[in-house]
This record gives C-alpha cells, sequence and structure tokens, in this order.
C-alpha cells in the first residue's frame, strides 16, 4: 500500500538538515544509580521531511523530543536545528525558536488550559511575539482553525466543549500557528480512538504537504510512525537498533526487535 510519505516528490539534491542530533546521551540521576535514558544516539531531519521515532515505554524516544525541546538537559553529544547549535542554549534564546519549533503532545485533555476560551489559547503565542496587531491575530486564529477543521465560534468556547479529537485538532492549530519550521509530535494520537487516530493521521499528513512541515514524529507504534514518515529510527533501551527509510523497516526489518514492534502493532482503520 502507497503511504502519503512516498507521494512527497523526491528531492535531487540533499539538503542540509533542519535538526541534526550527534552522539547524544542523556543520564537521570536515580535514588540509587544513575540511569543512562540516551546512548549516543544521532539522527537527522531534512526541511519538509518527517523521520518518525518509535520504541516501547522507556525506549529513549520521548526522551530525544525532550532534549530538542530543552526539557531535559543533554550530558554529552549536540544538537542542531535550522543551522544553529541549540544543545544549551540560554531561557531567553529558547523562547526566541519558539516561532520555528513546536510541539503537540499526547493528551488532548490535559494540553489546553480548561479555564481559557479557545480564542485565548490560541493567541497567546502570537501575543508573546509582540509582532502582530489585533487585526493579524484574528486572522491568524481563523485561518488556522479552518486548517485543522474547526469552526470559527471555536474561539469563543473552552476546552470542556470538545471530544478529545477536536482537542487534539485544536492543540495541533495552538503548534502551528506561529508557522513553525519543525513540530514535535510525541504520541499526538495514542489517547485516541482508532477512527480519530486514523482522522488526526490524514489532519497531520495534509497539513504537512500543505504547510510544507517538518516533523519528528515520536510513537510506540510502527504502523502510526509507517503511515506518515519518510524514515524511522527504532529505538530500545537509550540506543538504535534500526534506522532507514520507512518503507524498508517497515516491509524487511533487521532487527528482531523491529520485527516484534510490527507484530504487535494494530492496523489502522480509514487512512
Amino acid at each position: 500500500m502507497t503511504t502519503p510519505a512516498e507521494t512527497t516528490p523526491a528531492m535531487t539534491t540533499t539538503p542540509e538538515p533542519l535538526l541534526e542530533g550527534s552522539d547524544l546521551r542523556v543520564t537521570y540521576c536515580g535514588r540509587r544509580q544513575a540511569v543512562e535514558a540516551l546512548k549516543s544516539v544521532s539522527f537527522s531531519i531534512e526541511p519538509g521531511k518527517v523521520t518518525g521515532l518509535v520504541g516501547e515505554s522507556g525506549s529513549g524516544k520521548s526522551t530525544i523530543g525532550n532534549a530538542v525541546l530543552g526539557l531535559v538537559p543533554v550530558t554529552s553529544g549536540s544538537i542542531r536545528f535550522d543551522g544553529r547549535n541549540i544543545t544549551r542554549v540560554r531561557p531567553r534564546e529558547r523562547k526566541s525558536l519558539a516561532r520555528s519549533l513546536q510541539a503537540v503532545f499526547q493528551n488532548p485533555y490535559g494540553s489546553l488550559n480548561p479555564t481559557r476560551t479557545i480564542g485565548s489559547t490560541l493567541a497567546e503565542p502570537l501575543r508573546v511575539q509582540r509582532q502582530f496587531s489585533r487585526a493579524d491575530i484574528d486572522r491568524r486564529i481563523r485561518d488556522i482553525l479552518g486548517k485543522v477543521g474547526m469552526p470559527d465560534d471555536t474561539v469563543k468556547r473552552y476546552p470542556g466543549e470538545f471530544s478529545g479529537g477536536q482537542r487534539q485538532r485544536i492543540a495541533i492549530a495552538r503548534a502551528l500557528i506561529l508557522s513553525p519550521k519543525l513540530v514535535i509530535c510525541d504520541e499526538p494520537v495514542s489517547a485516541l480512538d482508532l477512527s480519530i487516530q486514523a482522522q488526526i493521521l490524514n489532519l497531520l499528513v495534509a497539513l504537512r504537504a500543505e504547510l510544507g512541515l517538518s516533523m519528528l514524529f515520536i510513537s510506540h507504534d510502527l504502523a502510526v510512525v509507517r503511515y506518515i514518515a519518510d524514515s524511522i529510527v527504532v529505538l530500545r533501551h537509550g540506543e538504535i537498533v534500526e534506522q532507514g527509510p520507512a518503507g524498508r523497516v517497515y516491509e524487511a526489518p533487521t532487527a528482531s526487535y523491529t520485527r516484534t514492534l510490527l507484530a504487535a502493532a494494530p492496523r489502522l482503520r480509514g487512512t
């Protein structure tokens, strides 16, 4: 079966990576001993491409995403984004990265402030940038809500008035409202029913094509990653056990662990 990732036009030359992690190590200090969450992990994402990170809980995949976002310190190695070393940037510099680097997380119920209207939530990142007029903010909010399939009256309503799938659409809208170059999607569909998962995946595929998005897509589900990603990195216990083009990794995995993940992956409906 041909997937959306395979329909992306091939580039004649290999561009510089938009995101590149080199020899990344992350160590957490436990109560009794240090835990090495990442062990010399390297990966990259080209502009307009999607790299999928897949593995079971504890494999290190979310640690990679958090390291890129500056949420966990990197013990050694480096992270480069858009030609810039962001491994250990200061908080003020991290704030400036928000226009180009955004995230969508797993839980659509916990990712939106229940006491704020959706319009207020979507306007906040634009106001923080201090570069947009009120008219510009209103226009951008209407535009992005339309792109994720939500009606204009969404702005006046609260998160509790929406279903899980609708909330995740709103969370995607919030991540995209600053027109970022890269979106980190950390298990964005795992809390949703299978039929809703397919809708959100199809939405992300459509947005990628329309906006030229690059994504780091994190999931425990190899079938989900296969559907959206150009390349796949398989992680186990903080180490890469296999990586390569999505079709090759999915159709002809070389690592026994990858074959185990493949056997455990449910079949998506509606993709």
